[in-house]
């Protein structure tokens, strides 16, 4: 069963442009393991389904479903934790030229889960790809959020701030959220809640999906970021691009 309206399978339709090479990675920072329901998971099934009509490669995960240590170290079983699934999960992010991250929303924030997540990419941050530049250059990154309290735009804010700090690119409108009423009130999936209608939504999520796969097609095609004036390999080696090479005499 399709969780699109007609304007959305139009456009999958119609679409020109070759998809099929890449690859999507959403994280759920729901607090949920699965299978407990997921509102955020709701969201995401439209943007998934958007992608995979255009032959992209998607996989959905919870990294609650995971044993994951905290810290900022790429494995945190170097520093005292018995366990950490880390290293495996960012074995997934590698391979994804597109990471969304999604998540609730808590006390006006993004969940606990969320912030550990980031945490942990983070803690990979100063790995280098072939060119020598950040590994996560040349990919793609937005963020979906759900609620039934505010908070959207400030924990898309935080969320997409860390994303490209870290080194991914973030497209045109890259975020889109849903919350209910001001207090108390239904989640995306609750019954009548009007979430999965809400035309507002519908156009951002859709908006998002599009930019996400356009701009990872353009780096894709362009072999990446060019690597000149960005690479840490030759800062670190005393090269500073751009500069004038000192006067020993």
């Amino acid at each position: 069963m399709t969780t699109l309206n007609q304007k959305q399978i139009e456009d999958c339709k119609s679409s020109a442009s070759d998809f099929s090479d890449l690859k999507a990675l959403f994280l759920n920072c729901t607090l949920k393991p699965t299978p407990e329901l997921s509102h955020t998971d709701g969201l995401i099934r439209i943007s998934r389904e958007i992608m995979e009509r255009n032959k992209v490669s998607v996989e959905v995960l919870r990294p609650v479903d995971h044993d994951i240590a905290f810290g900022v170290y790429p494995d945190m079983t170097e520093h005292g934790w018995d366990t950490d699934e880390w290293p495996l999960l960012y074995r997934r992010v590698e391979d994804a030229d597109i990471l969304v991250i999604t998540t609730p929303i808590w006390l006006g924030e993004k969940s606990s889960v969320c912030t550990q997540t980031i945490e942990r990419l983070y803690a990979n941050s100063a790995d280098l790809n072939s060119k020598g530049q950040y590994a996560y250059y040349g990919r793609v990154g937005g963020c979906l959020i759900t609620g039934n309290e505010d908070g959207a735009k400030h924990c898309a804010m935080n969320i997409l701030y860390s994303l490209q700090h870290l080194g991914y690119v973030i497209p045109p409108q890259a975020d889109a959220a849903w919350v209910g009423e001001a207090g108390p009130g239904p989640s995306y999936l609750d019954p009548g809640s009007g979430g999965p209608q809400n035309d507002f939504t519908n156009r951002n999520t859709t908006f998002m999906t599009w930019n996400l796969m356009h701009m990872a097609r353009m780096i894709k095609d362009a072999g990446g970021i060019p690597a000149h004036g960005n690479q840490r390999s030759a800062w670190d080696a005393g090269c500073k691009p751009d500069f004038p090479n000192p006067d020993y005499r």
